[in-house]
């Protein structure tokens, strides 16, 4: 991976005269007039690495991966049709910095790139835009606007019978691949198409009774399977030499059998003894292990992450914070404020919040903060003349509060955040923060007169 090349700089693509082309220049003018976004993103692409270059024939630079990144966001693009278009259009060629006689980058290139850069890595990126936008006299910071919204990951409905379909399969899986690759001295039987045979039977069951057979017998392929793969990981343990590839099976392996058993315990009692089970105490995948329940205004659920937003007057999304579990937005008040303190270096002085948020105690302490101005969309028992200098700028703040909820459905319609298609916490997070990035950066370009 290189920050810079060396070589003469490569012959570009003439400039197209099309709007959407138009709008790729200036966002490539932004991140030109912020060189430290390349520093930051470097010092992801570098770490661990004992050489400057990372991938094809000359290496991707930081700038062309941070790109590469906000094209993906912005078209919503595949890896495989990101390295297709990147190739194949000249207005991306431009924007990627990629000559006209380059080759461009395989799609493995891009993803095993674009996935180096870290969540924090991207909340600095955002830091920048923001400063950018100051400098710029787009966005100050002094009226801000905050609701929370919920992004999904990539997980089929969570049902009992669907996850234990899932553990008998993923088990057999690996129970083979032990077997047939590597060597493993074990015996045991594939129930997976008995499994399968269960889940459908019980999908299609009218009568309780014979659901709860079904579940039972499904329960007792799925404890046979989780048997299997604790004797395959005594055998690993007993093997007189281990390669990475079967140290790696065995934690895959020991992680699979542990939440199989979770799996089991649940549906025992959730189906066959009738228990409330917590939500803290659920697994809804066992491929996304860090996915919450998120229950919203006590009809919807969604399996995801709640996150709070904080936009500003220009439309920019300023900041972004991904929780864990499902607090109350009445406890997030106070730390979306610090946070404004912290990016901005002072509180604003006009805050909209939802409903949600509001409470005697996070009005004080908002006032406390020298905030004139706290507006909370449903009034919980407070008054206007003690949120709001008066009516007027009230029914005003909560008329502003109104336009976040425009510019999170736009964030998830047009840059994919909806739902998260990438694996694991800390890819979800960054896809998350990649996608606030793209939107501002076009923000940003379309409030340019240039």
């Amino acid at each position: 991976m290189r920050k810079k090349s060396k070589k003469q700089m490569p012959l570009m693509p003439a400039v197209s005269d099309h709007p959407q082309a138009a709008e790729l220049e200036k966002i490539s003018r932004i991140l030109d007039a912020k060189p430290s976004i390349c520093d930051v993103a470097m010092q992801d692409l570098s770490e661990g690495s004992k050489t400057t270059r990372r991938s094809g024939a000359n290496g991707m630079s930081a700038d062309q991966v941070v790109r590469a990144a906000i094209v993906k966001q912005m078209f919503n693009f595949t890896y495989k049709e990101l390295a297709f278009h990147i190739v194949d259009s000249n207005s991306l060629r431009r924007f990627m910095r990629i000559g006209i006689a380059d080759k461009g980058f395989k799609k493995s290139v891009l993803n095993k790139n674009v996935k180096a850069l870290s969540p924090q890595t991207w909340e600095a990126i955002n830091g920048q835009l923001v400063d950018y936008s100051e400098e710029e006299k787009i966005e100050k910071g002094r009226e801000v606007r905050i609701d929370c919204t919920v992004v999904e990951t990539n997980i089929h409905e969570p049902t009992d019978s669907s996850l234990l379909w899932d553990s008998v399969r993923v088990l057999t899986r690996l129970l083979h691949r032990a077997k047939e690759d590597f060597g493993v001295p074990i015996s045991f039987q594939d129930h997976s198409r008995r499994a399968k045979r269960r889940l459908l039977g019980i999908m299609n069951s009218r009568k309780k009774k014979d659901r709860d057979s079904k579940y039972a017998d499904l329960i007792k392929v799925t404890n046979k399977s989780i048997g299997y793969g604790q004797r395959a990981i005594e055998a690993i343990d007993n093997m007189p030499s281990s390669s990475h590839g079967l140290v790696a099976l065995r934690l895959d392996l020991n992680q699979y059998v542990k939440l199989a058993a979770r799996v089991v315990d649940q549906t025992q009692r959730r189906v066959m003894l009738k228990e409330e089970v917590p939500a803290s105490e659920k697994v809804v995948s066992l491929f996304e292990t860090h996915t919450d329940i998120i229950v919203k205004d006590r009809r919807d659920t969604f399996f995801g992450h709640k996150v709070c937003l904080t936009g500003g007057a220009s439309n920019l999304i300023v900041d972004c914070l991904i929780l864990e579990g499902n607090p109350a937005d009445s406890k997030l008040t106070v730390d979306m404020l610090e946070r404004q303190k912290a990016l901005y270096g002072k509180y604003p002085l006009k805050v909209a919040l939802d409903g949600g948020f509001a409470s005697k105690d996070n009005l004080i302490k908002a006032k406390e903060m020298q905030i004139k101005d706290v507006c909370f969309a449903k009034k919980r028992g407070l008054k206007v003349e003690d949120m709001c200098r008066s009516e007027w700028v009230y029914n005003r703040l909560r008329r502003f509060r109104a336009g976040i909820e425009s510019g999170i459905s736009w964030v998830k319609r047009c840059f994919g955040m909806t739902r998260c298609t990438w694996k694991g916490l800390r890819s979800f997070k960054s896809y998350v923060w990649a996608s606030i990035v793209s939107a501002n950066l076009l923000t940003l370009a379309r409030k340019q007169v240039v």
